[in-house]
């Protein structure tokens, strides 16, 4: 695959695929690193009492290989 360095799919973890895909997920960034940033990818925030938490389940932002660059270009923003 083009850009191997940008991309993997690991098809032997217990948790592939981690959303719903037509596709292979890009599992680089498994554990996204932009949960506690703003991210442009489909998240919600979903109320649990007095608690606001992000809820990642329908995004695929960080699992598209051709978001790595936009991904790298926020992190070094931090």
């Amino acid at each position: 695959m083009k850009n191997s360095s940008r991309f993997f799919a690991n098809k032997e973890c217990e948790y592939y695929p981690c959303h719903k895909s037509d596709v292979d997920l890009n599992c680089l960034f498994c554990y996204c690193p932009l949960y506690n940033l703003n991210c442009p990818g489909d998240y919600t925030i979903i109320e649990k009492g007095d608690k606001k938490i992000k809820s990642c389940m329908d995004c695929t932002f960080p699992h598209n290989p051709d978001n790595y660059d936009t991904i790298m270009a926020i992190l070094k923003k931090q």
